[in-house]
């Protein structure tokens, strides 16, 4: 697993947990949402560091 998938990965559980303590999502649809979040995290995360090297060119 790359640095950005771990990074990613351990962003998601952290808001996971925070929104099952918010009761925004349960144990139930937790399958469901999980992947969708992890998703849009790599995507912001491997985002930003495109543009940060474009930015250091």
């Amino acid at each position: 697993m790359d640095k950005d998938c771990k990074e990613a990965l351990q962003v998601t559980k952290e808001l996971a947990a925070k929104f099952i303590e918010a009761r925004t999502i349960s144990p139930n649809n937790f399958a469901d949402v999980f992947p969708a979040m992890f998703d849009v995290v790599h995507k912001t995360i491997c985002a930003h560091e495109g543009r940060e090297g474009k930015e250091k060119e």
